[in-house]
Protein backbone atom coordinates (compact mmCIF):
# COMPACT_ATOMS: atom_id res chain seq x y z
CA UNK A 1 0.00 0.00 0.00
CA UNK A 2 0.78 3.58 -0.81
CA UNK A 3 0.62 6.70 1.50
CA UNK A 4 -0.13 9.58 0.99
CA UNK A 5 0.92 12.79 3.38
CA UNK A 6 -1.26 15.80 2.98
CA UNK A 7 -0.07 19.38 4.34
CA UNK A 8 0.13 19.21 7.89
CA UNK A 9 -2.66 16.06 8.58
CA UNK A 10 -1.14 13.51 10.43
CA UNK A 11 -3.39 11.09 9.49
CA UNK A 12 -2.30 9.28 6.03
CA UNK A 13 -4.42 8.16 3.50
CA UNK A 14 -3.35 4.53 1.94
CA UNK A 15 -4.07 3.60 -1.61
CA UNK A 16 -2.47 0.65 -3.64
CA UNK A 17 0.56 1.85 -4.54
CA UNK A 18 -1.00 1.45 -8.57
CA UNK A 19 -3.78 3.79 -7.85
CA UNK A 20 -1.45 5.93 -5.82
CA UNK A 21 0.62 6.26 -9.07
CA UNK A 22 -1.81 7.59 -10.79
CA UNK A 23 -2.79 10.60 -8.75
CA UNK A 24 0.57 11.35 -8.23
CA UNK A 25 1.14 11.41 -11.89
CA UNK A 26 -2.28 13.44 -12.06
CA UNK A 27 -1.65 15.89 -8.65
CA UNK A 28 1.88 16.53 -10.09
CA UNK A 29 1.21 17.99 -13.34
CA UNK A 30 -1.70 19.80 -12.52
CA UNK A 31 -0.18 21.37 -9.46
CA UNK A 32 2.71 22.41 -11.67
CA UNK A 33 0.43 23.85 -14.05
CA UNK A 34 -1.10 25.92 -11.18
CA UNK A 35 -4.51 24.30 -11.38
CA UNK A 36 -6.43 22.97 -7.94
CA UNK A 37 -8.89 19.97 -7.70
CA UNK A 38 -10.73 18.25 -5.40
CA UNK A 39 -10.17 14.23 -4.66
CA UNK A 40 -11.93 12.27 -3.41
CA UNK A 41 -12.04 8.20 -2.94
CA UNK A 42 -14.59 6.01 -1.58
CA UNK A 43 -14.03 2.48 -0.51
CA UNK A 44 -10.98 1.89 2.07
CA UNK A 45 -10.41 -0.29 4.70
CA UNK A 46 -9.12 2.97 7.36
CA UNK A 47 -12.73 5.08 5.54
CA UNK A 48 -15.25 3.31 4.74
CA UNK A 49 -17.29 6.24 3.86
CA UNK A 50 -16.36 8.97 1.49
CA UNK A 51 -13.31 11.33 1.86
CA UNK A 52 -12.48 14.89 -0.23
CA UNK A 53 -9.40 16.86 -0.19
CA UNK A 54 -8.54 19.99 -1.80
CA UNK A 55 -5.57 20.05 -3.58
CA UNK A 56 -3.86 22.70 -4.45
CA UNK A 57 -0.17 24.26 -5.24
CA UNK A 58 -0.09 25.51 -1.81
CA UNK A 59 -0.80 22.60 0.08
CA UNK A 60 2.12 19.94 0.41
CA UNK A 61 2.37 16.32 -0.53
CA UNK A 62 4.27 13.55 0.15
CA UNK A 63 3.67 9.75 -2.05
CA UNK A 64 5.16 7.06 -0.19
CA UNK A 65 5.32 3.88 -2.39
CA UNK A 66 5.83 0.59 -0.78
CA UNK A 67 7.33 -0.82 -4.26
CA UNK A 68 10.92 0.50 -5.01
CA UNK A 69 10.14 0.00 -8.83
CA UNK A 70 7.85 2.62 -10.67
CA UNK A 71 4.44 1.06 -11.50
CA UNK A 72 3.54 0.42 -15.19
CA UNK A 73 0.79 3.11 -15.39
CA UNK A 74 -2.11 2.55 -18.45
CA UNK A 75 -2.07 5.92 -20.64
CA UNK A 76 -5.91 5.94 -21.71
CA UNK A 77 -6.56 5.09 -18.40
CA UNK A 78 -4.30 7.76 -17.18
CA UNK A 79 -6.65 10.33 -19.68
CA UNK A 80 -9.59 9.30 -18.56
CA UNK A 81 -8.31 10.13 -14.68
CA UNK A 82 -6.66 13.64 -15.97
CA UNK A 83 -10.10 14.28 -17.54
CA UNK A 84 -12.35 13.78 -14.65
CA UNK A 85 -9.62 15.64 -12.66
CA UNK A 86 -11.18 18.25 -14.71
CA UNK A 87 -14.35 18.19 -14.19
CA UNK A 88 -16.39 20.06 -11.30
CA UNK A 89 -16.89 17.15 -9.49
CA UNK A 90 -13.15 16.89 -9.27
CA UNK A 91 -11.14 12.99 -9.39
CA UNK A 92 -13.69 10.71 -7.84
CA UNK A 93 -12.38 7.01 -7.31
CA UNK A 94 -14.19 4.36 -5.58
CA UNK A 95 -11.39 2.21 -4.47
CA UNK A 96 -13.05 -1.50 -4.09
CA UNK A 97 -14.16 -0.76 -7.61
CA UNK A 98 -10.48 -0.25 -8.96
CA UNK A 99 -9.44 -3.41 -7.05
CA UNK A 100 -11.85 -5.41 -9.11
CA UNK A 101 -11.24 -4.45 -12.34
CA UNK A 102 -7.33 -4.02 -11.54
CA UNK A 103 -7.67 -7.98 -10.35
CA UNK A 104 -9.33 -8.45 -13.40
CA UNK A 105 -7.07 -6.62 -16.16
CA UNK A 106 -4.22 -8.18 -14.04
CA UNK A 107 -5.13 -11.60 -14.18
CA UNK A 108 -3.98 -13.91 -16.67
CA UNK A 109 -5.98 -15.61 -19.93
CA UNK A 110 -7.37 -18.75 -18.32
CA UNK A 111 -7.58 -21.20 -21.25
CA UNK A 112 -10.15 -23.66 -20.60
CA UNK A 113 -9.17 -27.07 -19.45
CA UNK A 114 -11.08 -30.03 -22.41
CA UNK A 115 -12.10 -33.04 -20.54
CA UNK A 116 -9.61 -36.08 -21.70
CA UNK A 117 -12.62 -38.65 -22.10
CA UNK A 118 -12.28 -41.59 -24.68
CA UNK A 119 -14.79 -41.38 -27.05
Amino acid sequence: MATLYYGSDTAPIFLPDRLMGYIKVIASTKLRRGESFTFTWTGTEQDPGRSTIWLQPSIPLRFVFESVEPEQLVGEYLRTLADQSNAASGLVIDVREWEVAEKATRSPARTPVRSMRAA
